[in-house]
């Protein structure tokens, strides 16, 4: 897929440092308990940290109990990209900044109370979070 922001390797590599380009460009996933963004409660919009498009607003985040920032939804169906993951002798659905191709972390059916009953489990570092002001 051709995406809006496309970048070598070397920029993403200078632009990301080496952690979050780790978990954005090679889908690493960061230890569970450890993102500064999983207990922020503010209202604001969570954007993607390697590129700036907005993916998740405030008001869709719940608390899981999975150790990583959860959403119900995105901020617009098309703000994301869903792609099936074989990885790690499984079948997961990955969640991709649909503006960068960024790996943003996986989507799974078991958001129990939530309005669309999905779980958006994301990286905390490949996201930022902008307050509203």
């Amino acid at each position: 897929m051709a995406y809006q922001v496309s970048k070598s390797d070397d920029e993403w590599r200078e632009q990301l440092g080496d952690e979050r380009y780790a978990v954005l460009r090679e889908a690493a996933t960061e230890r569970p308990w450890t993102g500064e963004l999983l207990d922020e409660e503010r209202a604001g919009v969570y954007t993607c940290a390697a590129c700036g498009a907005e993916l998740f607003k405030s008001g869709t985040k719940f608390d899981s109990g999975c150790g990583w920032p959860s959403f119900y939804e995105s901020v617009r169906p098309e703000a994301v990209e869903l792609i099936e993951d074989t990885s790690l002798g499984m079948v997961r659905t990955e969640v991709r900044c649909a503006n960068c191709g960024s790996h943003l972390g996986h989507v799974f059916p078991d958001g129990f109370g939530t309005p669309t009953g999905d779980r958006y489990c994301m990286n905390s570092i490949a996201l930022d979070f902008a307050p509203e002001s």
